[in-house]
C-alpha cells in the first residue's frame, strides 16, 4: 500500500531524534543546518541565473552597495561614493578591512574586473557599461567611473539582490571568460566555501570568514547593513523532495528550510516548534519560456495566439493551493504590486480557456502540427507542476508536445543549447523568478531583446524604450514608458507569463533572526 508524503510527515513527528542529545545540541550552536530548494549545479554566481547560485553567491560573496528588504541601496564593501558636479565622473571607495578568502587585500583593480565580467551577463550591469566612457582603479581604494551620460541607477546596478547581483571577485578569477563558469570559489564575503566538502546532488558547506569585517554603522536588513555571522559552519543538504525536507525538520535533524510546499503548511504549524513566513511579499514571477530560433515559436503570430491556452490561475494552484494570499493573477511583465506593473494587455488571461478557438488561431497562424520540446525540471518543487499544467494547456491546445521531465541542472545546461530539437534542442520550459527580477526594464533580462538570453528574443523596438526609461527622471513618466514596454511585450511575446505565488520558508523556533529578502546566513543564531 503505498505511503502518502502526509504520513510520513505524521510518523517523522511521533519520532524522537536518535542522535545523543548533547551533541545535537552542541552541533545547534555552531553549525546551521539548512535544506536549498535544488541543489547547487552552478558555484559561479555570474555565469548562472539560478536563485540558488545568487543565494550562494551573497554567502561567499560581497557587493559594494546592499540593498535592503524595501528595496533602498546603501553602501556595503564601499566606505561612500563622490560625484562631481556634472554627475560624470563617480569615484567609489573601498572601506578598510576587506581581504579576500585566500588572505589577499581586496583592492580596485579587483573590483574593475569583476563588474566588467558582471556587467558582460547583466542587463542592468550592460547599461551602466554602456554609459561608462571609462571604467579605472583610480588608485588602490578608489574605482573610478567616468561617464558619457549622467547615469544616477548606478547604485541601485551595483547593489540590486536580483538575478545577477555585481559580486566582487579576486582579478585573476573575474579576468576570465563570464561565458564560461567559474570553479574556483574565492570571496570576500561573510563565509568560506568548503570545496572539498562537496557532495554532488547533496551537500555544499561553508565556514565562517574568520577576517570577514561587518560594517559597523546601519542595521542587518537583507543584503544591506552589518553581515554577522553567529555560526561556525553553514551546511546546505539537498533532500529528495520537499516532503523529506519537513520530515527532517519535524526530527530536529534539519534547522531551516528555504522553501515549503503549500499543502503541508497544516501539517507543519500543527508541530508547534517550526515558524513559517513568507520572506518577500514580491513573491515569485513565473514564465513559460519561448524558444525564438526554432519552430514553431519563431512565429510571432503562433507564440500570441497560445495566450489563449494560457490560465495562469490553473497554474498558481498547482504551486500554491487554493488560498488567494499565496496567488497572484493575471500578471504582465513587471511583478505585481510594485510601481512599473500594469494592466496593459491583461485582459487575453481573463475569463474561460476556448481552446478550440486556440487550436483555429494557430492554424490560422501557421502552426501545422510541429513537434515541441517541452523542458521540465522534475525536482523543482514549483517547476515541476507549472511544466504538468504546461504540457495540458498546450496539448489541449492541439499542440504535439512532447514532456522533457529532466534534472534541475540538465535544464539549465540544455536551455544554453541553440540547436534544432532533433540535435538535442528545446522549444519551452518552465521557470520561476523573484518578483525583484522583474521590477523594471534593466532588470527583466527575459524582455531586453538583444537575443543573449535562453529563448533568444530580438526585438528593434525594446533597447529605445529601456533607453527612454533609464533616461526618464519622473516616476509617471516612467511608468508611461513600462506600459508602452508591456503593450510591445504583448505583440512579440518574449515569453508567456502564467502568475505569481508567494513562498512560505519553514524553520526551527530554535534559531531567529531569519531577514527578510531571500535566505541571507548572517543574522541568524540560536534563538
Amino acid at each position: 500500500m503505498p505511503i502518502s508524503r502526509r504520513s510520513l510527515l505524521k510518523a517523522a513527528a511521533a519520532v524522537p531524534t536518535l542522535s545523543l542529545p548533547g551533541v545535537v545540541r552542541a552541533e545547534s550552536q555552531s553549525t546551521l543546518r539548512f535544506i536549498p530548494v535544488i541543489d547547487l549545479a552552478f558555484v559561479d554566481p555570474i555565469y548562472s541565473t539560478a536563485q540558488v547560485s545568487r543565494n550562494h553567491g551573497f554567502m561567499v560573496y560581497d557587493t559594494l552597495y546592499g540593498m535592503s528588504s524595501s528595496l533602498q541601496v546603501s553602501p556595503q564593501m564601499l566606505s561612500g561614493h563622490a560625484m562631481s558636479g556634472d554627475l560624470l565622473q563617480w569615484d567609489l571607495s573601498l572601506r578598510d578591512g576587506l581581504f579576500w578568502h585566500d588572505g589577499e587585500r581586496v583592492l580596485a583593480r579587483d573590483c574593475v574586473a569583476s563588474i566588467r565580467r558582471w556587467a558582460a551577463r547583466d542587463g542592468f550591469g550592460g547599461e551602466l557599461m554602456d554609459a561608462t566612457a571609462e571604467l579605472s582603479a583610480a588608485d588602490d581604494r578608489t574605482i573610478r567611473f567616468r561617464l558619457k551620460r549622467p547615469f544616477p541607477l548606478l547604485p541601485q546596478a551595483l547593489g540590486k539582490a536580483a538575478i545577477n547581483p555585481c559580486f566582487m571577485m579576486p582579478e585573476r578569477l573575474a579576468s576570465q571568460d563570464p561565458f564560461k563558469p567559474l570553479t574556483e570559489v574565492i570571496g570576500s564575503g561573510p563565509f568560506r566555501y568548503l570545496a572539498d566538502e562537496r557532495v554532488q546532488g547533496a551537500r555544499n558547506a561553508y565556514a565562517k570568514f574568520e577576517r570577514y569585517q561587518p560594517r559597523t554603522d546601519g542595521k542587518p536588513d537583507w543584503t544591506a547593513g552589518p553581515k554577522i555571522v553567529h555560526y561556525d559552519r553553514v551546511v546546505w543538504t539537498t533532500t529528495p523532495d520537499a516532503g523529506t525536507g519537513v520530515a527532517a525538520l519535524q526530527t530536529g535533524e534539519q534547522d531551516w528550510q528555504e522553501t515549503t510546499p503549500h499543502d503541508l503548511l497544516p501539517i507543519i504549524k500543527a508541530a508547534g516548534d517550526i515558524e513559517t513566513r513568507i520572506l518577500d511579499p514580491r513573491g515569485y514571477a513565473c514564465m513559460l519560456r519561448l524558444n525564438h530560433l526554432q519552430p514553431p515559436f519563431d512565429n510571432p503570430a503562433i507564440r500570441r495566439a497560445l495566450l489563449g491556452a494560457i490560465d495562469q490561475s490553473a497554474f498558481m494552484t498547482a504551486v500554491a493551493g487554493t488560498d488567494p494570499a499565496f496567488q497572484v493573477s493575471p500578471i504582465g511583465y513587471f511583478a505585481p504590486d510594485t510601481p512599473m506593473a500594469s494592466d496593459v494587455g491583461l485582459d487575453v488571461f481573463r475569463g474561460p480557456r476556448n481552446y478550440d478557438k486556440v487550436k483555429a488561431d494557430l492554424k490560422a497562424a501557421g502552426y501545422n502540427g510541429e513537434k515541441i520540446v517541452l523542458l521540465v525540471p522534475t525536482n523543482s518543487l514549483a517547476q515541476k507542476p507549472l511544466g504538468e499544467i504546461a504540457v495540458d494547456s498546450l496539448r489541449k491546445a492541439g499542440m504535439n508536445v512532447e514532456y522533457a521531465g529532466l534534472d534541475f541542472a540538465v535544464v539549465l545546461h540544455r536551455q544554453l543549447k541553440k540547436d534544432p530539437i532533433g540535435q538535442g534542442g528545446w522549444s519551452a520550459a518552465v521557470g520561476n523568478w523573484q518578483g525583484i527580477d522583474w521590477l523594471n526594464p534593466p532588470g527583466n533580462t527575459n524582455i531586453r531583446g538583444e537575443g543573449k538570453v535562453a529563448g533568444w528574443y530580438a526585438s528593434e523596438r525594446m533597447g529605445p524604450l529601456r533607453s527612454q526609461w533609464l533616461a526618464a527622471s519622473e516616476l509617471a513618466e516612467q511608468q508611461r514608458i513600462c506600459r508602452e514596454i508591456q503593450a510591445v511585450a504583448f505583440e512579440e511575446i518574449p515569453y508567456i507569463p502564467i502568475g505569481l505565488y508567494k513562498q512560505p520558508t519553514a524553520y526551527r523556533k530554535a534559531i531567529t533572526g531569519i531577514l527578510d529578502g531571500t535566505a541571507v546566513f548572517w543574522n541568524v543564531r540560536p534563538a
